[in-house]
């Protein structure tokens, strides 16, 4: 007995949602003011649930911008603009982000820098849903899920108004990944390029690029692209930052991306670092400390206050000599107490997760991470006797403290206090991730692996090399979300769980209307079903609906191309 095949389904993949081409007639009274409007229509049929989600977060960083004119400070920042203004690298960071600013100079505002970084903001909650919907045939809701919190965390949208260097570290990022993701069939020889490229120039932005550049190019090997495009991406990545300690050499006379990883490494050791239990040798002796562990201050007391042991050497900690017995002392310190190293890295790393924020590391750097109501002040050591008093004030030639606005800042200030992503919420969704690729163990937890080690690289190199920070999580917040979705994407192991799960429910549910139905009456012989050749049952001879389920299975396929 044949059946006729179901008709194909006319409801539209998330691939074919995302696809969006160009439809109208090539004849000259096409203007582009058509085609936008074609094409915003067409985004409008496909996306409008992530479309009606992102306009209030547009909206809130609208508000910022003109509640808080036209910048907000971190201390770091002013050392930022003053590397830009007299254009020198910095011993202490890399100075991408000086870089960066200094293409931006000629326009001399700071509203240009905070409004691109907002714009950063929001195209990584757009390349997220992208992939997702894209790559992964995520549905509609659950793809503009995973942006949420990057597009609408108060503490988000307050570190794209920071002159900081984390949002360009994230949207770059971010970009590397989904472009190395985006083609089911992998990656040509010039995307693995382009994604070397941008993790090279990732790197100079923030140190914590270059360990990433192992984990993407782990991942490749791992999902098998061919050798000439992976040695092709690490190659290209290595391009900038050798250009940049190029640069770095001829200004401070070592080849180096900066002078202070033996510095911090030193910090995040002082925490419990005994020198009774180590062999310290003599030109190392100055770094020594008799405050026993328990009563010591946070590991970055070790690098700024005036009273850590690095202040005896002259003329600066980030110079060449004291930044290599800083790095050798930790590393004696790391080999002789290894449980208490693992300690301090896990503590710090455990703080990420916590439920509600605390004042760490201290109040006046806490109260920076805030919607203020006042400007921060210009520190004193960054005054110059230019013409207009400090470089803040030299890089827009005028004012350079944050003009607060009511009512605009007042409502951005009541919307931070209260809208942010808990760090035990963020733990969760990690874990979410990690569940999926678990599940997926046969494909070594297929492309989910990249996004989920990206995030928890974000906040463990941090907490093994310095100290935790609020904004150092903050950037991997969207990657776990990422990780989530992919987990348990159509042909995953996750996938195919949640979907015998749904179909068992379904199938439950369909049962007891069954039983419920035939309760009140006893079938006739006649009304009873019959099993036909081919797989079909019916009653009387009479063809029944398909089985529970088979409907969406079958939809599905269909409309997959598959």
């Amino acid at each position: 007995m044949r059946v006729m095949p179901a008709a194909p389904s006319r409801e539209p993949s998330a691939r074919r949602a995302w696809s969006i081409r160009r439809v109208g007639p090539s004849l000259p009274g096409w203007t582009s003011w058509g085609g936008a409007r074609s094409l915003a229509a067409r985004t409008w049929s496909g996306h409008r649930l992530f479309v009606v989600v992102t306009i209030p977060a547009v909206l809130l960083r609208v508000d910022a911008e003109l509640g808080y004119r036209w910048q907000a400070w971190f201390n770091d920042s002013f050392q930022y603009v003053q590397n830009t203004v007299h254009f020198k690298l910095d011993p202490a960071r890399v100075s991408g982000y000086s870089i960066w600013l200094k293409i931006l100079e000629p326009f001399h505002s700071y509203a240009l820098v905070t409004i691109l970084q907002h714009l950063m903001g929001l195209a990584v909650a757009v390349m997220v849903y992208a992939l997702a919907r894209h790559r992964y045939r995520a549905p509609a809701w659950l793809a503009t899920l995973a942006t949420v919190p990057v597009l609408y965390d108060g503490f988000e949208i307050q570190l794209e108004h920071l002159i900081l260097s984390d949002v360009p570290l994230l949207f770059l990022l971010v970009l590397a990944t989904t472009m190395l993701l985006w083609n089911p069939a992998g990656p040509s020889l010039r995307t693995c390029v382009i994604v070397g490229l941008l993790l090279g120039i990732a790197d100079c932005f923030r140190a914590v690029g270059l360990p990433l550049l192992a984990v993407f190019a782990v991942f490749m090997i791992i999902r098998r692209v061919s050798w000439p495009k992976v040695a092709a991406a690490i190659v290209v990545c290595l391009i900038p930052v050798a250009a940049y300690a190029g640069l770095f050499d001829l200004e401070y006379g070592q080849f180096a991306m900066s002078d202070a990883t033996g510095v911090f490494l030193y910090s995040r050791v002082m925490t419990f670092a005994e020198c009774s239990k180590m062999h310290v040798p003599d030109d190392e002796l100055a770094l020594c400390t008799t405050v026993p562990p328990d009563k010591r201050p946070i590991a970055q007391a070790y690098i700024w206050a005036p009273a850590s042991p690095l202040e005896t050497f002259s003329p600066s900690k980030f110079t060449a000599v004291p930044n290599e017995l800083a790095e050798n002392f930790a590393v004696r310190a790391i080999e002789a107490q290894p449980l208490g190293y693992a300690k301090a890295v896990f503590d710090d790393t455990w703080r990420v997760f916590g439920w509600k924020r605390v004042i760490f590391p201290n109040a006046a750097t806490y109260d920076e991470y805030i919607f203020g109501y006042r400007s921060v002040p210009v520190p004193a050591w960054d005054d110059t006797t230019g013409k207009y008093g400090s470089y803040a004030a030299d890089y827009v030639h005028g004012n350079p403290l944050t003009k607060v606005v009511a009512p605009f800042a007042t409502i951005i200030r009541g919307y931070q206090r209260y809208v942010w992503l808990p760090g035990t919420v963020y733990g969760l969704i990690l874990l979410l991730g990690a569940g999926g690729i678990v599940l997926d163990w046969r494909r070594l937890g297929g492309d989910a692996l990249l996004p989920w080690t990206i995030s928890f690289a974000l906040i463990f190199i941090p907490a093994a090399t310095a100290e935790f920070d609020y904004r150092y999580v903050l950037p991997a917040v969207p990657f776990a979300c990422l990780a989530a979705v992919m987990a348990f994407s159509q042909g995953t192991a996750g996938g195919r769980l949640v979907r015998r799960l749904a179909g068992r429910r379904r199938g439950g549910g369909a049962a007891a209307a069954a039983v419920s139905s035939v309760s009140g009456s006893v079938p006739s012989r006649e009304s009873r079903s019959v099993s036909v050749p081919g797989g079909i049952s019916g009653g009387a001879g009479q063809p029944s609906a398909p089985a529970v389920g088979s409907g969406d299975d079958q939809g599905d396929l269909t409309a997959d191309g598959t």
